[in-house]
């Protein structure tokens, strides 16, 4: 079965923001990690704009699963998009 796309919008500091994607890489779930924190000029102000547009309240972490979003780390409804045990 081919995986949707998992993207993790993630700040460096952030204990939730590693725990799932520690979860993630855990349960061989593929995802694009971006520390948002970790960038600078234009390049951060696009993708918070981008985290904005999904998630107004620009909470992390942001966990975009396939066309879901997914705000904090919440185990029980990761596994449940992505179909895990």
């Amino acid at each position: 079965m081919e995986q949707c796309p998992v993207k993790l919008y993630a700040l460096s500091t952030c204990i939730h923001c590693k725990n799932a994607k520690e979860f993630l890489d855990q349960c061989g779930i593929d995802n694009d990690c971006v520390d948002v924190d970790k960038l600078a000029g234009e390049k951060r102000k696009e993708l918070l704009d981008e985290i904005r547009r999904i998630n107004p309240e620009c909470a992390f972490p942001t966990i975009v699963i396939g066309d879901k979003v997914i705000v904090g780390f919440k185990k029980e409804e990761i596994k449940e998009v992505l179909g895990i045990k």
